[in-house]
């Protein structure tokens, strides 16, 4: 069997400050030089960079030969005690690096070492070339021919890695415009759903289609509406997003009836089918180990889903009451040909503009809009350059990536939200968004 030596490190020129990893796989026997990564983080912690490093290292070995043995060697005691069974994980923003480590090969294949700083001077150099790289606007790429990997050069160590607790500072959730953290969803090399964007639903019905919200109402704040040139909103100097993953919650017997099931009375469990999409979805991003928080609409359907997700990843659950459905008033548990049939003119009305209301004061579009641009400046605020995912439902999805495009209402029209879908979109230090993601069901497949 091959046997690869993986070599990792990471930096902070801050802690939490501009950071960057380095990894390194040889072959054990020869000890050459086979695969060189490194990349800038945008604002992270030490330790969030050198899990980075082993994550990369890892991968990379991975690619050469899923079928190795592998030697990790770090100067991080913390990496290497935490990932080896010795040390409990207990930070949060820990977990799911650790996770997403221990799931790219068998833990048969891989043992870890505690190496000094100075015999990790590959590693340390490839990190500080993605941070100076960084600093510049820029991305690391390999300087060195093949001849040179395999004598590696004298670098200056990391100085401005202070070592102590585990810090406070989370995952970066997007600090550039490749990888999982671009997309807050699948890490390299896992495949991710297709958009579906352009699928014409016709009128809001129930559950499954909800309609626009009003045009001028709710509006992205300052700069949110403003479409930036591809791979400019990765600018390091805008540090790590916040990242809000968006969870459809699972199917409810009302889902496949298409009726209309919002927050003004019915509240529905989820199905047998709901819990098995969401024990799903929990598995899917239990493997690319980017959340890092859970907040969900107060509604049921919404904490059941919440509560199988955060129960895989070992997080607790937020309740954010600005995630609940519309309240679609006397049309709640009613399909779209019954609305019809008793309240005709108040459907027409409520198709044709997004400030009317359900029959018997539900909320309006327009309402539901306000609220959620307010709830999403309060939970971007709260979690800037961090991941979370949000459990909610079609209105609140839909609205807040209109909102991120600047898109006109009608185009609310044309989305296709499917029960346990994944969304995402990164918000920036300076008000500018970036859809990553829209309606990915791949995790549903067999």
């Amino acid at each position: 069997m091959r046997e690869f030596i993986v070599e990792a490190d990471g930096g902070s020129r801050g802690n939490p400050g501009p950071a960057g990893y380095g990894a390194v796989v040889r072959d054990a026997v020869t000890g050459e030089t086979l695969t060189e990564a490194a990349e800038y983080l945008g604002t992270a912690t030490n330790n969030v960079a050198e899990y980075r490093g082993l994550l990369a290292g890892l991968r990379a070995a991975h690619a050469l030969d899923p079928t190795a043995r592998v030697r990790v060697r770090m100067d991080s005691k913390l990496v290497v005690e935490q990932m080896s069974g010795r040390w409990k994980i207990k930070h949060p923003d820990m977990k799911p690096l650790a996770m997403e480590a221990r799931s790219v090969f068998p833990p048969d294949q891989v043992t870890y070492e505690w190496i000094p700083r100075e015999r990790n001077k590959q590693a340390d150099r490839l990190a500080n070339e993605a941070m100076d790289a960084g600093a510049k606007g820029e991305q690391w790429s390999p300087t060195h021919s093949r001849a040179d990997l395999a004598a590696p050069a004298e670098s200056t160590p990391i100085e401005s890695m202070p070592t102590g607790p585990v810090p406070t500072e989370p995952t970066p959730a997007a600090a550039d415009a490749g990888g999982d953290r671009a997309t807050g969803a699948a890490p390299a090399g896992q495949a991710q759903g297709s958009a579906t964007v352009g699928q014409a639903q016709g009128p809001a019905t129930a559950d499954q289609a909800q309609g626009p919200a009003s045009a001028g109402q709710a509006q992205p704040s300052a700069g949110q509406a403003q479409l930036s040139a591809p791979g400019w909103s990765a600018a390091p100097d805008l540090g790590a997003p916040a990242t809000l993953v968006l969870l459809r919650h699972g199917e409810t017997p009302l889902t496949p009836q298409k009726r209309f099931s919002g927050s003004g009375g019915t509240d529905p469990a989820l199905s047998a089918a709901g819990r098995e999409q969401a024990h799903r979805v929990a598995d899917a991003l239990a493997r690319r180990g980017t959340i890092q928080a859970v907040v969900s609409s107060p509604l049921a359907r919404t904490r059941e889903t919440a509560g199988i997700v955060a129960a895989r990843l070992d997080l607790d659950v937020a309740i954010e009451d600005g995630l609940r459905e519309t309240d679609f008033g006397a049309w709640e548990g009613l399909t779209f040909g019954e609305v019809r049939e008793r309240y005709p003119d108040d459907l027409n009305a409520w198709l044709a503009d997004p400030e009317a209301h359900p029959t018997g004061g539900g909320e309006s579009f327009a309402e539901a809009a306000v609220r959620l641009a307010a709830t999403r400046d309060k939970l971007v605020a709260a979690y800037q350059g961090r991941t979370v995912l949000l459990v909610t439902h079609v209105t609140p999805i839909k609205t807040l990536i209109r909102l991120a495009l600047g898109a006109p209402p009608e185009s609310l029209f044309r989305m296709e939200l499917s029960a346990a879908s994944l969304s995402a979109v990164a918000y920036y230090a300076d008000g500018n968004a970036s859809v990553r993601l829209f309606n990915d069901t791949s995790h549903l497949r067999p």
